[in-house]
């Protein structure tokens, strides 16, 4: 009869989490937005014969128009195929490199606050150690000490966002630690290992789904920030960071706006929305949160 309850309230919980979020009617446009941008820069490549490398050498700085849908640059590469595969690199850079800093740090996050003493500590001063540093100038260090590529500035990008979760669960589980139900758990001799996995993270994880959506967006604004100032993906690779990169030259700005804009809009777009996604995630999960 307990299973029953628990599985009816459970479904109960969610229903009403669903409905919440449905009724969130930014977060659902943009869900929609930014299903065509993924869906876009995925499959038009296997629909349309984009190469975003082959140069042409008859088409230099072409406009927008005829073969070139959005021009060529300096050397008569199509820059509508760069911007569909540079849109595939800075989602990818965006969600690895999320997907690290939460492997990294929620289970430190964890650990910090199931345990007291000196782990605690270490993990936490750590962590602030991250934090006292601004990202970017981190980022940019450790990507030159690397080396700039895809790989480096994803797992480079996602160490550096380690702390931001391992804080915002820390938070929670020093209270879900002193709950009734660990406290049971503990008297009845389950190991600490499946307490932390089975009782504290299911009752701790709403607020790192509520950040995941946030960091990704902050991941893909730092991938194109690199890419900008020449520590990220590197040409012929393309992303809509260093496709930003022709905005750096007045000739470009001003006289060649289709280099540079189109990306600087779909990079634009994708990050509110899917920080509009982060909010009605967030007060779906937790009506109270809302501002």
């Amino acid at each position: 009869m307990n299973r029953k309850k628990e599985k009816a309230e459970s479904y109960s919980y969610l229903r009403d989490v669903l409905e919440r979020f449905c009724h969130h009617k930014a977060a659902l446009v943009s869900i929609f937005i930014l299903l065509i941008i993924v869906l876009t820069v995925w499959i038009l490549p296997l629909v349309m014969d984009l190469d975003p490398y082959t140069t042409d050498s008859g088409a230099v700085f072409a406009k927008p128009g005829g073969e070139h849908i959005l021009g060529t640059d300096e050397i008569g590469r199509d820059l509508f195929s760069r911007l569909i595969y540079g849109g595939r690199t800075s989602l990818i850079v965006g969600v690895l490199s999320m997907l690290i800093s939460v492997v990294i740090g929620v289970p430190l996050g964890i650990v910090a606050g199931y345990y007291k003493g000196w782990v605690e500590v270490l993990i936490l001063r750590m962590a602030d150690v991250f934090m006292s540093f601004p990202s970017i100038v981190l980022s940019m260090v450790l990507v030159a000490i690397v080396g700039p590529s895809i790989t480096s500035v994803t797992v480079v990008i996602g160490i550096t966002g380690w702390p931001q979760f391992a804080r915002i669960i820390y938070s929670k589980v020093i209270i879900t630690r002193e709950m009734e139900y660990v406290q049971a758990a503990k008297a009845t001799g389950i190991k600490d290992g499946r307490i932390m996995l089975q009782y504290i993270l299911p009752n701790a994880l709403s607020p790192v789904l509520i950040n995941m959506t946030f960091r990704t967006a902050q991941a893909i604004l730092m991938e194109a920030s690199l890419s900008f100032l020449g520590l990220g993906v590197k040409p012929p690779a393309a992303s809509w960071g260093n496709i930003l990169q022709y905005a750096q030259t007045i000739s470009s700005l001003m006289m060649r706006p289709w280099m540079w804009i189109p990306a600087g809009v779909l990079m634009l777009v994708t990050v509110v929305t899917v920080n509009f996604i982060g909010d009605g995630i967030r007060d779906a999960l937790d009506p109270k949160l809302k501002i």
